[in-house]
């Protein structure tokens, strides 16, 4: 194998390096940062083991992106990992990824984070349990309807909500140390006062809230066959948006260390309001809600946007529905995939079972990861005259890291939650039927 055929696609080269920055920054920053922090307090009690957490997780990520920027300027495509499996490993792989963002991975996420937008929204307004459920499905159908009207009004819509995002953070950064009630004597203690063997598994699940947090870093990949000069912009847009990242989720560890003690932060359920009252008084939490409603909306405005190119892409190969790679002959848009997305997100919002969804697919998530990583290194082999505009710097060890970091973190959910890792695999593996009959019909001529 040298080389695979592009799918043809009907979509338009309308986004630059800051639309594509903009879609991993937003998508990024959603409501984890408000919480995570907490959760790894309660770890691992040190502001220093804190920080390193966050820093580590961060490089993690770093790897990963570094590796998969080499692959989307080399396939840019619509789709993400679509194409990468596709290539290095054949066509079932490329298709059991993307069944399993089409029915589980990217639905869930939109309906468990639309409901967090109305839940913050009852700060302001108060509302009933129903009313939540309203305003969550209101506001999938109001981006999925946005995002069917033009790809250049999602991007412009993703860049402002992103940049506010980053404002009210930068604030709750900024209030933390100009502000008064910060303290440098609540970073101590630095280190959990327990010997370090038993520090390490706590580690270990604190690094896996902060890489969740992390996650979103490949979503510009999806939306690959819509970049312009994506052999220049894809990669700077992975690799940037990680960084910039990395530099809010460790600014903000360190202010809300400055603001609250280890042991307060881990004690905390609501942890950015917690730390905004004590420099902002009762303000701080109006300002922390609205922070989070901006964040939410703005993630999911990037996955809606960008997660229907799978389907897309999976119809115009010929291995799933046709009508999902249907293209709106005025908007260039995928509509029937962003529809039907939106579709099953509301069918989760309404089920309210997205959160336990999400649990069973984290195997699968990360297996994907692992798999996409290692096809750098199983390209670089088969496939050595492959057009490269950018190659992995670090090569080969940024990929194998990553991979091997993948591997720590399978083991781990296999330790930890067998039941849900095997039921996420029964459910990738559902997804075998549709793949045979597709893949007859497309060699019988069936085509898309």
């Amino acid at each position: 194998m040298t080389s695979v055929t592009a799918a043809p696609t009907d979509l338009r080269r309308e986004l630059g390096l800051l639309d594509a920055t903009m879609i991993n920054v937003g998508t990024m920053i959603a409501s984890a940062i408000f919480i995570v922090p907490a959760t790894v307090a309660a770890l691992i009690p040190g502001s220093g083991a804190m920080v390193l957490v966050w820093v580590l997780g961060g490089l993690v990520s770093l790897l990963g992106a570094l590796s998969i920027a080499e692959l989307s300027a080399a396939y840019p495509e619509a789709g993400g990992q679509l194409p990468y499996l596709r290539a290095a490993y054949g066509p079932l792989w490329g298709f059991l990824y993307g069944w399993a963002n089409f029915l589980v991975i990217n639905p869930a996420a939109i309906a468990a984070i639309a409901v967090g937008f109305a839940s913050y929204l009852g700060f302001f307004v108060p509302l009933s349990a129903r009313a939540i459920q309203a305003v969550a499905i209101a506001s999938i159908c109001g981006l999925t309807l946005l995002n069917c009207l033009a790809v250049r009004l999602g991007a412009t819509t993703q860049n402002v909500l992103t940049f506010l995002k980053m404002i009210a953070l930068a604030v709750l950064i900024l209030g933390a140390f100009v502000l008064p009630g910060g303290n440098g004597a609540n970073f101590r203690p630095l280190w959990p006062s327990v010997p370090l063997r038993q520090v390490i598994g706590p580690f270990g699940l604190a690094m896996m809230s902060v890489l969740w947090a992390y996650d979103g870093w490949i979503e510009t990949t999806f939306v690959g066959s819509e970049i312009k000069n994506p052999g220049r912009n894809l990669p700077r847009a992975i690799i940037l948006s990680t960084f910039i990242v990395i530099a809010f989720y460790v600014s903000v560890s360190v202010a809300f260390s400055y603001v609250l003690t280890p042991l307060r932060m881990g004690a905390s359920s609501l942890v950015a309001s917690d730390a905004a009252q004590v420099t902002m008084g009762a303000a701080g939490a109006a300002i922390v809600a609205g922070a989070i409603m901006l964040s939410t909306l703005g993630a999911n405005n990037g996955i809606i946007l960008t997660a229907a190119r799978i389907p897309y892409a999976m119809a115009r190969q010929g291995l799933f529905f046709r009508s999902q790679g249907w293209v709106h002959p005025r908007f260039a848009t995928p509509t029937v995939a962003l529809l039907t997305q939106g579709v099953i997100s509301i069918g989760l919002a309404l089920a309210g079972n997205y959160n336990q969804l999400a649990t069973y697919v984290v195997f699968a998530q990360v297996l994907f990861y692992g798999l996409s990583t290692t096809a750098v290194v199983k390209l670089r082999q088969s496939a050595p005259d492959l057009p490269r505009p950018y190659r992995t710097w670090g090569y080969p060890i940024t990929p194998l890291l990553f991979a091997a970091c993948v591997v720590w973190l399978l083991a781990n959910t296999v330790v930890q939650a067998p039941k849900d890792s095997a039921v996420g695999a029964g459910l990738i593996l559902l997804g075998l039927p549709g793949y045979w009959y597709w893949r007859h019909n497309q060699r019988r001529g069936g085509g898309r």
